[in-house]
């Protein structure tokens, strides 16, 4: 499969908008806009120490660091266009082991330089907690999902949601989708959509739910 690529759409004919594999020219915007979506997400105001100064630097550069090494690597990013705008973003980690909790050196070094020691280590013992924790062992791992302000209740959602699970249904190996709900109303969203509760882990100070939509459940339109 080419990825990265805006010539790639993903078919949904039940809402409107145009989903397509991220470009490089496209990662400074979705990051401004997943950094809109979880600059209160209550995981990373932990992690990234929101009590102390430099706390929207901190998470600013971690997210531009994930979305550069998912790019580098492939990993399978989505926006949702509306003509050149962005409305929404989703982002997944393939299934396999050159893509998990260890990372690799450069990404760590460039995290330790922008976003510091300590989030650092707690974003790879994060990670950690959630692959030990999963049920089986080759899955995908949805790490950010979110829709612009201006253009949420309107199902778009529902579209970031189904490229997600078109990417589930092109890698025939992979048992399910995992994701890590830390809001109620984030788990309701995704429960209503498929997936199912597999128990509440703990993250430093953070609860959280661990979710998954399991491959026997996928139906794609």
């Amino acid at each position: 499969m080419t990825t990265n690529t805006k010539s790639t759409p993903v078919e949904n004919p039940k809402l409107s908008g145009e989903l397509m594999y991220l470009a490089q020219e496209h990662l400074a915007t979705a990051a401004s806009l997943l950094f809109q979506a979880y600059q209160d997400d209550p995981l990373f105001l932990s992690i990234f120490q929101s009590g102390k100064e430099g706390y929207e630097q901190r998470l600013r550069a971690a997210i531009r660091e994930e979305l550069a090494v998912f790019h580098q690597h492939n990993q399978p990013m989505f926006g949702l266009f509306d003509g050149d705008t962005l409305e929404g973003v989703v982002c997944m980690t393939r299934p396999g082991s050159t893509f998990g909790p260890e990372r690799f050196w450069h990404w760590r070094l460039r995290m330790l330089l922008t976003a510091g020691y300590v989030s650092t280590k707690q974003m790879l013992e994060k990670e950690r907690i959630i692959a030990e924790a999963m049920p089986v062992n080759y899955y995908h791992m949805l790490t950010f999902i979110a829709v612009h302000p201006n253009y949420q209740q309107h199902g778009l959602g529902d579209l970031l949601v189904h490229a997600a699970r078109t990417e589930l249904a092109a890698e025939p190996e992979s048992a399910g989708i995992g994701l890590l709900a830390t809001r109620p109303h984030y788990a309701k969203f995704f429960s209503q959509r498929g997936f199912h509760h597999l128990r509440d882990i703990q993250v430093g100070d953070i609860t959280g739910q661990l979710m998954f939509f399991a491959r026997e459940d996928e139906v794609v339109d």
